[in-house]
């Protein structure tokens, strides 16, 4: 089943990364150039279209670019685990019941950013990855492997018996972000935007960590914490890294 990404970056880093494009439209007068020159080197068939067009493919700023492609391909946590450098201590994002695509669009890019090695989201109840979550990943969708379960807990348990610890996102009864030890292999996981970590997934963490909140507002965005555990993550990991 085809479906539509959209916006300059996602698609000219498919584009780059030799990804199939079924068919590209571009608005009528179109300044993408080197979109246009990559989509020609791979003999992808393009249409110029209008603006209205284009509104009705996507709902989103476009940029005036979509792209028909495939659906995004999953990937089992053994693929996942197996594209692992053996010299890299592991490192891999679970949400558990995250629902907004901006936010797993947003984690997505800095997981890229940091080198995190996979993200696993439950297939019940929670965002996929959908054409607004390649835009909000500006191109991350396509370097990041996802991995979607059925069962986060079991899921959890599997790498625990593989040598993995799991670290929670939790602001209660959690020792403070910088306190931990993160350099192992490593679960990191977030919860909901509005109800946090699920009880049973809770139970399987090994640890928890809360970032410290002294204004009047007592949650950050899913997004924005995981990026600040991620590079905390990264730095406790590289401490000498330029």
């Amino acid at each position: 089943m085809a479906q539509y990404i959209y916006g300059k970056n996602t698609v000219l880093l498919r584009l780059q990364n030799g990804a199939s494009i079924q068919k590209l439209f571009l608005l009528e007068n179109s300044k993408w150039t080197d979109v246009m020159a990559l989509a020609k080197q791979s003999a992808t068939p393009i249409a110029f279209v209008s603006r209205a067009a284009l509104d009705k493919m996507v709902n989103g700023n476009h940029q005036g670019i979509v792209a028909q492609v495939e659906e995004y391909r999953y990937f089992s946590v053994e693929e996942m685990l197996a594209s692992i450098d053996s010299n890299k201590q592991p490192l891999l994002v679970m949400c558990d019941g995250l629902e907004d695509p901006h936010n797993l669009g947003a984690i997505l890019r800095t997981a890229d950013a940091v080198g995190v090695d996979g993200i696993i989201i439950g297939k019940h109840r929670a965002v996929g990855l959908t054409p607004t979550v390649a835009k909000v990943s500006t191109g991350a969708i396509e370097t990041v492997k996802v991995s979607q379960v059925t069962n986060l807990t079991q899921t959890l348990e599997d790498l625990k018996k593989k040598g993995f610890w799991v670290c929670g996102a939790d602001s209660e009864k959690a020792m403070d972000y910088r306190q931990a030890d993160f350099n192992v292999p490593l679960v990191l996981v977030i919860g909901s935007e509005g109800f946090g970590l699920s009880k049973l997934v809770k139970k399987h963490c090994d640890f928890t960590v809360k970032l410290p909140m002294v204004g009047k507002v007592t949650s950050l965005n899913a997004s924005v914490a995981t990026g600040i555990l991620l590079y905390q993550i990264y730095s406790n990991r590289h401490p000498h890294s330029n």
